[in-house]
């Protein structure tokens, strides 16, 4: 399998069992992915990862590691993360196969993928969820909906090997990557304070909904530019403006 696995990148956020991610590096080769990133989680090489991963510990060994989960998904224009949990900050969950889909429709060269994978006993932090463009679930009994990690993995690679083979719609346009989104919604809120919009005892509420919103954009480089130099602008015009609303 080629095609939009070689652009996808499987993200483990702080893995607590040695033997998941060698069960993950099985899953991914088993369908065709070979890119890896750890943040933080537990000794890769441990002898219980080498064990599970078997023939994919070629995997496990170019396998990139980073601090945060900021870092990891920096320069990924196209990022999902995963949960099993709904909720008020947890909307448009997609499907697996939505997923694929979304990628095969996105994914141009030079344009990296990520899907991200959270703690086994606790998943993604609402924090890191706000990191990704896109949040999924796998549908699963009511009565027993955790899976377990390397088995989430390979329903989600499953279904973009499906798609592999399949010709995409392709974009003209380079998405804008998790970095120059994260620089946007930066300057976005500094902009927004300063002009009194966000409460300032929660500012992060507001600023969750103008993230799925932009998210839900698909912003291009382009798109990204011109919005920056509008709040740059912005910010000129108000410099003098003190926060509060005339009366």
């Amino acid at each position: 399998m080629n095609g939009i696995n070689e652009h996808v990148t499987i993200v483990l956020v702080e893995p607590q069992s040695p033997g998941n991610i060698g069960m993950v590096c099985r899953a991914m080769k088993n369908m065709g992915l070979t890119r890896l990133r750890l943040v933080k989680g537990c000794d890769r090489f441990h002898p219980e990862s080498l064990k599970f991963a078997v023939s994919a510990r070629d995997l496990l060994e170019r396998a990139e590691v980073y601090d945060d989960l900021a870092s990891a998904l920096a320069d990924c224009a196209l990022t999902v993360g995963t949960t099993r949990r709904h909720g008020k900050y947890r909307q448009e969950i997609l499907s697996p196969v939505e997923v694929a889909t979304l990628f095969n429709e996105n994914i141009i060269p030079g344009s990296p993928a990520a899907i991200v994978f959270g703690r086994e006993d606790s998943g993604l932090t609402t924090d890191e969820l706000s990191l990704c463009r896109w949040h999924a679930t796998i549908p699963s009994a009511a009565e027993y909906g955790s899976l377990n990690l390397s088995q989430a993995v390979l329903v989600f690679c499953y279904e973009l090997g499906k798609v592999a083979a399949s010709p995409g719609g392709g974009r003209l346009e380079q998405v804008a990557t998790s970095q120059q989104m994260e620089s946007l919604f930066g300057q976005l809120d500094a902009c927004l304070q300063k002009i009194g919009f966000l409460n300032e005892q929660n500012p992060a509420h507001i600023m969750r909904s103008m993230r799925r919103i932009l998210f839900r954009a698909t912003l291009d480089n382009r798109e990204v530019a011109i919005l920056r130099g509008m709040l740059t602008q912005i910010d000129w015009a108000t410099a003098n403006f003190d926060g509060r609303k005339s009366s």
